[in-house]
């Protein structure tokens, strides 16, 4: 027997789709009387390949949710370069009377069921409207982690006292969800930016207040200071419901698996943890100068390596990687032949199954909030490479606050001039992969109680009930 309806409007980067599909999937698996449908943006701003993963997203994954495609809306009149997030923000707004129509005349008209929520991605707070105009409750479904979650709730504070953006000069930052003072060469880039990025985010700290309930996908034993600062103050209830993993893979560029079975195949070849992996996400990729420096650090770390390199996109399109056909193009010369015992060069890489294999040891990593869930699952330490959003931030909790990361850089941002030079790349690499110290013990228990967490009888299982007794009082 169906109680009742939910709503869900995830942003289109697959990131935020899938761990949004992801929690759907989860709340069903521990209430089966909610309804739940999602409202899908395929046409997304960031080019075709979005939109075709977006797709395989949808044809392969849980039938238990109603899926509603978006008609497409002209794109905002702004420079995406100047602030991609302000960009992608009023994208996402632009929507917001498909929304409403979709709500109204596919779900509400469709059922007696009554709508109980509409849940919203970090990108569509504007969407709180909507709730408002048909007076449903709304939430924020927050994919990164509690402490920037932390940081953006203050952001209107801070606004009142300072007025400004930040700037990479500005003394560290005290703020309650971090344990130690944070540098301005962490913040988000966002938080610097004068194109309207640091008002958008300081826009969309205030419209979380305006929510009956903020879901996060992170567990209090990962993140116990940045949970406990949001009790008083003002904060919507706060559940942490994490981790929120598509560990089976499903759905994520589904038409790449013959080039996944090789890199499996490959995996099994190797002694067991003896490869260090390193792989940049959906958006992350370097320049030529930069790959040269990783393959020479690599070749000076003498560890077995799996390496996804990625393509940029062509000078001036806002769109995402894609695959090199020829390597050789961007590599050193003779790089492939020296290596070709030791290690592996592909293109997209299936992360989640890649860090599951017993040959896997260490993980190079943008640092992306995902990328670190998955990587604690499995446990295997990260080394920090953070690339854009608040991967740099991300990056300095897991090495400053928790211990149970390996510092490369913390600071280095994708779009800089910046290298991180090849002696560097190979001490950090050995250092992941030679020392079983106290990250790798850190990691360790960190797996452990991340898989309880979401066990009957864990925090995020207590904190995904509460959240359904909300949802249905």
């Amino acid at each position: 027997m169906k109680k009742a309806q939910l709503v869900l409007v995830p942003s289109p980067g697959i990131g935020h789709l899938v761990s949004a599909i992801e929690f759907a999937m989860r709340l069903l698996d521990q209430d089966d009387s909610f309804l739940i449908t999602v409202l899908v943006i395929i046409r997304a701003p960031f080019g075709p390949d979005t939109d075709t993963s977006n797709q395989s997203v949808l044809t392969t994954i849980d039938t238990r949710i109603q899926y509603i495609t978006l008609p497409k809306v002209t794109p905002p009149d702004l420079d995406p370069f100047r602030s991609p997030e302000n960009y992608v923000t009023s994208f996402m707004e632009a929507h917001k009377p498909l929304v409403k129509d979709a709500v109204v005349n596919h779900v509400m008209s469709k059922s007696s069921v009554p709508v109980v929520g509409l849940v919203v991605d970090l990108f569509c707070a504007s969407m709180i409207d909507v709730a408002n105009e048909l007076g449903i409750s709304s939430y924020v479904y927050f994919a990164s982690s509690a402490a920037f979650l932390g940081l953006l709730l203050y952001l209107p504070t801070r606004q009142e006292q300072v007025g400004i953006e930040f700037k990479e000069t500005d003394p560290d930052l005290i703020v309650s969800c971090f344990a130690n003072p944070v540098p301005a060469r962490v913040l988000p880039s966002v938080l610097l930016n004068k194109d309207g990025g640091y008002t958008c985010f300081e826009n969309l700290g205030r419209r979380f207040r305006e929510a009956k309930g903020i879901v996060v996908n992170s567990y209090v034993e990962l993140e116990s200071r940045a949970v406990s600062s949001f009790l008083g103050g003002g904060t919507p209830p706060v559940y942490t419901v994490g981790p929120l993993l598509n560990v089976n893979g499903h759905g994520l560029m589904g038409s790449k698996s013959d080039g996944h079975g090789k890199i499996m195949e490959w995996l099994d070849d190797q002694p067991e943890k003896s490869v260090v992996f390193l792989c940049f996400g959906s958006i992350g990729r370097f320049r030529e100068a930069q790959v040269k420096e990783i393959a020479l650090g690599l070749e000076q770390s003498g560890h077995r390596f799996l390496w996804s390199v990625r393509k940029p996109p062509p000078e001036g399109h806002f769109a995402l990687p894609s695959d090199y056909s020829n390597f050789e193009e961007v590599l050193p010369d003779g790089f492939l032949e020296r290596t070709k015992n030791v290690g592996m060069v592909c293109g997209w890489a299936p992360q989640m199954q890649v860090l599951a294999h017993k040959a896997i040891k260490g993980f190079v990593s943008h640092c992306g909030w995902n990328s670190i869930l998955e990587s604690l699952w499995h446990g295997v330490p990260i080394v920090t490479w953070p690339m854009h959003a608040e991967q740099q931030i991300n990056a300095f909790q897991m090495v400053e606050d928790l211990g149970i990361a390996v510092e490369m850089t913390l600071d280095y941002r994708m779009r800089s001039d910046n290298l991180v030079l090849a002696d560097k790349i190979a001490r950090s690499v050995k250092c992941a992969m030679e020392e079983d110290g106290e990250v790798r013990n850190k990691v360790k228990a960190m797996s452990e109680a991340s898989r309880k967490a979401v066990m009957e009888g864990g925090s995020s299982f207590a904190a995904l009930g509460d959240l359904i007794k909300d949802m249905l009082s």
